[in-house]
């Protein structure tokens, strides 16, 4: 990755129904001793409630605590905020962007490609999605931001789950792997999350993503021979409602899709990037999250680019390592993809 791009302060934005524990995360965030420095974004201050002991400063709607973070509203302009914040003395190692219960997280995560300014010193890290297990499941019924912020999430932080039985927390599982079987997914309580798990998690890094092939949603976890047929990488294998390995029930999501390609040959960049900005901008709304590790013809250097919608960000990241498989990864996530154009248009930029 160039230099510019690791010098950049990490991004996570947090999402979550209103009631799955985010506020519980934040708060934790600011008061911990995690021995790091991070801004914290909230919507109203109300909804935290900062504990007045930890405060060492509040300075006009920035609360400094006594753990070294520091905590503003989003009043108006989040890239204003965001200036602000990086005009404050002494970096952060991270900024945390808390988006409101109701919200859909694809305008927030815009933000960070947009923006000149706010380009050149953030990159988004991770979209966070904090999930209440016990309720989950009507509000992916009910509400379309509840389903968008499960499609967006790169890690899913799925909470109370003291509050539910195993069989419901297999149904819940199920039900969220239908709409991203990517995202990776730790089950909590009182959002007791390492920190580590949901910050500085570094989103280009895809290989942690990718090494989850949708193969695992085939066994629940179990062992059991593969059926040859299966198309390991489509999206083909769950559509048999309700069958299940090993007591876990599947789930085919009706208007999400999630689709994942990969070649072992060299991609022709000349054909590539065309191709991709081609997409984006016909078929982006589709599109909620694309994001990619791309092997190109006679370059050393492993590419990656993450988009929300139309927009798009890539960089060369690093070198490949010489015990590393060069292929190339894909993975998109949105409704009524156009599954069939997206693998010819990908097979036909192959060098």
């Amino acid at each position: 990755m160039s230099e510019a791009a690791a010098n950049k302060i990490p991004v996570t934005v947090l999402t979550g129904y209103l009631g799955a524990g985010k506020t519980t995360l934040l708060n934790r965030i600011l008061s911990e001793n995690h021995g790091k420095k991070y801004a914290v974004i909230v919507n109203e201050f109300g909804e935290i409630g900062i504990d007045n002991d930890l405060i060492v400063g509040a300075d006009e709607e920035v609360f400094e605590m006594n753990n070294g973070c520091v905590c503003c509203t989003v009043r108006g302009d989040l890239v204003r905020i965001i200036d602000g914040l990086m005009k404050r003395k002494g970096k952060f190692d991270a900024i945390i962007l808390e988006t409101t219960g109701l919200a859909d997280p694809a305008p927030v995560a815009q933000t960070f490609f947009v923006d000149e300014d706010v380009r050149e010193k953030t990159a988004l890290d991770a979209v966070v999605t904090v999930a209440d297990a016990k309720w989950l499941s009507d509000r992916l019924k009910d509400a379309p931001e509840a389903k968008n912020q499960i499609a967006f999430a790169d890690v899913i932080v799925l909470n109370k789950t003291d509050l539910v039985t195993k069989p419901e927390l297999a149904e819940v599982e199920a039900r969220i792997r239908a709409i991203n079987p990517y995202a990776t997914l730790h089950r909590t309580e009182r959002a007791q999350v390492k920190l580590s798990d949901v910050l500085e998690r570094g989103a280009f890094d895809l290989d942690r993503i990718l090494e989850i092939e949708p193969e695992f949603l085939e066994d629940g976890g179990h062992d059991h021979d593969h059926d040859d047929d299966h198309d390991h990488h489509g999206h083909d294998h769950h559509h048999d409602h309700g069958h299940s390995h090993g007591g876990m029930k599947h789930y085919h999501d009706e208007d999400m899709q999630s689709l994942s390609l990969r070649t072992d040959k060299p991609i022709d960049p000349t054909k590539f990037m065309p191709w991709l900005q081609e997409l984006v901008a016909k078929d982006g709304e589709k599109i909620l999250r694309s994001k990619g590790i791309l092997s190109f013809k006679g370059d050393d250097d492993r590419y990656v680019f993450q988009g929300v919608h139309m927009m798009l960000e890539g960089d060369h990241q690093r070198k490949w390592k010489k015990d590393e498989a060069r292929e190339s990864r894909l993975v998109f996530i949105g409704r009524e993809l156009p599954e069939q154009a997206i693998r010819d248009g990908f097979a036909k930029t192959i060098a």
